[in-house]
């Protein structure tokens, strides 16, 4: 429906609205995107920073990383990886400087399985900021929410005081099982679970209260509100504006600048969808997942499976695709 001129001039766009209900989160490691919209927090991961680091604009940061990297020694694989962490920390440390909250920054995709392993990279990513004069309160440490990467965040948060984003969480076993681990943030994902439901269905198009990807972040908050998990919702990974205008009132949302923008320029009422109280009087029944019954539900849910094997798999594809380009330079 178009808003007269007039009416517009008077009305708030629909993201200055959203963000009286919601908290915004820029997903994207570009620095312009972040001073334009203005976001509380700021998600990144191995593809936003494998794209933002091959612009120009940037050069100086993989500089710096991969001048770390050779400073520290070692093996040519020990000095890439070590640029890639310093990499990681020093767009975090560029991004902490144009918002007031906190930044995501992720552990490597290819530890998903490796609980130990996990912890360790989420501690080392942590002292580079300290290195950086950042303390650990302003950054969310990005795990995949497998058992192990769950079981991971539930030590980092218990033992360290390392605060945890669960990421690549597409089921409800997930979801408990992350509120059970008392994980500080969850980032269950929208459009990927909309993407398995256009591929593997006969419906290609949904409404965005029916979008299945909705739906799916709908009962994950209506679950932690109803038995007090203090763990945010964060929903993410959007395919349109419809799906965010459907999660208004949602703990978070992280938005791509593109969407951001059209968030922007439209001008549309909006009201919250998610409520505290609408969600205390919703039909769910609260529930225990131990290991085996964490691996059963969750691998009952088909697209639950494929999306969290796919997404590991292209975030380590992106991660090899970032040590590569930084190899380039430490060798040369």
């Amino acid at each position: 429906m178009s808003v007269s001129p007039v009416k517009r001039q008077k009305m708030e766009s629909a993201l200055d609205q959203l963000k009286h209900h919601t908290t915004v989160v820029a997903d994207t490691g570009d620095f312009n995107a972040i001073d334009e919209y203005k976001p509380l927090d700021a998600t990144t991961n191995p593809s936003l920073i494998l794209a933002a680091a091959q612009m120009p604009a940037y050069q100086e940061l993989v500089d710096d990383a991969v001048a770390y990297g050779k400073k520290l020694g070692g093996s040519e694989e020990e000095q890439i990886k070590n640029a890639c962490d310093k990499l990681f920390v020093l767009f975090g440390a560029e991004i902490l400087k144009r918002i007031p909250g906190r930044v995501s920054t992720e552990v490597d995709a290819r530890l998903s399985f490796d609980k130990e392993g996990m912890i360790q990279r989420a501690r080392r990513l942590i002292d580079l900021y300290k290195e950086a004069g950042i303390g650990k309160d302003r950054i969310l440490i990005k795990l995949s929410s497998t058992w192990e990467g769950i079981q991971a965040g539930k030590v980092l948060e218990a033992e360290y005081g390392i605060h945890c984003n669960m990421t690549l969480l597409f089921s409800f076993a997930q979801a408990v099982a992350c509120a059970e681990a008392g994980v500080t943030l969850i980032s269950p994902f929208v459009g990927r679970i909309l993407d398995w439901y256009v591929a593997n269905g006969d419906k290609k198009a949904y409404e965005p209260s029916e979008d299945p990807g909705v739906k799916s972040v709908t009962k994950i908050y209506n679950y932690y509100k109803k038995f007090g998990y203090k763990t945010i919702v964060m929903g993410a990974s959007f395919r349109n504006t419809g799906e965010i205008k459907a999660l208004t009132g949602c703990d978070y949302l992280t938005i791509s600048p593109k969407l951001l923008a059209e968030l922007s320029k439209e001008y549309v009422k909006l009201t919250p969808t998610l409520s505290i109280k609408e969600a205390q009087a919703c039909q769910l029944e609260k529930i225990h997942l131990d290991e085996k019954a964490f691996r059963w539900l969750h691998n009952e849910d088909q697209m639950a499976v494929e999306k969290l094997s796919d997404g590991i798999r292209k975030f380590a594809a992106d991660a090899i695709k970032l040590e590569r380009m930084l190899k380039v330079d430490v060798i040369s």
